[in-house]
């Protein structure tokens, strides 16, 4: 249990909470006084804070459809859930809490700074979906290994990283690490990122860097190039012709042909059909983009 709430029974995020936060949080003028006669909306809530509330469980925030600030620290949160109706949500603090996976997060689209400090998470993954991402703050987990530091490498906008008191920033190499394999981050563990120290770290990694953008391109060829037969497929699907592109269609015409089957023993027949199979030509079994690089650096990267 979070040590700043021991002495607490655990809450229950429930309506009345959330309107007693509301209404405290909310404008004390002659027009905070009518709004709050007149029923708070929650759909026009912006900004709610509910640290030290020794909530054990996000809920009942569905109707926060417009919230764009979310304050939970300083709770003993277990799980990241019951945020998907939120998708206008730019700022989240659930530092200072007991999670121990990241996970929840995936309708979030528009979130840019995320606070994850002083929790039990000990691995970086499930923020695809935070393209915005620009403020990452992950110090005082239980992050290890190092390879949690390329998964980042797909946020582009990420400029902020915080990882101290981590494990991994016990190892000898983290900052040249970090500072060689994300180039665009400004902030490391609340510092600036010295540009000379950034130069001598890239050169320094120069030939893993080459390794993994050789590799990334090849995934990134493999990606759009499975989309667009997804959406081929989705163009042929709707006009009723899915299989315009495979030898399904000659296959089926040809599949209860006995005459047929009888011309397939014929001397001969047999090694033609072997050598132009009915699916050679099929567009979908072109080869696609392989790892011929010779340096064998192996990093766990998935699309």
């Amino acid at each position: 249990m979070n040590r700043l709430c021991n002495s607490l029974e655990p809450r229950v995020m429930n309506d009345d909470m959330l309107k007693l936060a509301v209404g405290e949080q909310g404008p004390q003028e002659e027009a905070g006084q009518l709004a709050k006669q007149e029923g708070i909306l929650f759909k026009d809530v912006l900004s709610l804070q509910l640290d030290f509330q020794n909530i054990l469980r996000i809920d009942n925030l569905w109707q926060f459809e417009n919230l764009r600030k979310l304050q939970l620290d300083n709770n003993i949160i277990e799980r990241i859930e019951g945020l998907e109706n939120l998708t206008q949500l730019v700022w989240l603090d659930l530092s200072f809490n007991n999670i121990e996976a990241i996970e929840g997060l995936d309708t979030l689209v528009n979130l840019e700074d995320l606070s994850l400090f002083n929790n039990r998470i000990s691995k970086i993954d499930s923020l695809d979906a935070l393209v915005k991402l620009q403020v990452l703050s992950l110090g005082n987990n239980q992050i290890g290994n190092m390879m949690n530091i390329i998964y980042l490498r797909r946020f582009k906008d990420l400029r902020a990283l915080s990882l101290s008191g981590n494990p991994i920033s016990q190892a000898e190499d983290y900052k040249m690490f970090v500072w060689a394999f994300l180039p665009d981050l400004v902030y490391l563990d609340s510092r600036r990122v010295d540009d000379q120290l950034k130069a001598q770290a890239e050169a320094k990694h120069q030939f893993s860097i080459d390794e993994l953008k050789h590799r990334e391109y090849l995934m990134q060829a493999q990606q759009a190039e499975e989309q667009a037969r997804q959406a081929e497929l989705e163009e042929h699907q709707a006009a009723f012709v899915e299989h315009l592109n495979s030898s399904f269609l000659f296959d089926s015409m040809y599949a209860e042909d006995v005459e047929g089957s009888k011309l397939a023993t014929l001397q001969g027949v047999g090694e033609l059909l072997e050598a132009y199979p009915s699916g050679s030509h099929c567009p979908s079994d072109r080869a696609r983009p392989q790892d011929t690089s010779p340096l064998g650096l192996s990093f766990p990267i998935s699309l």
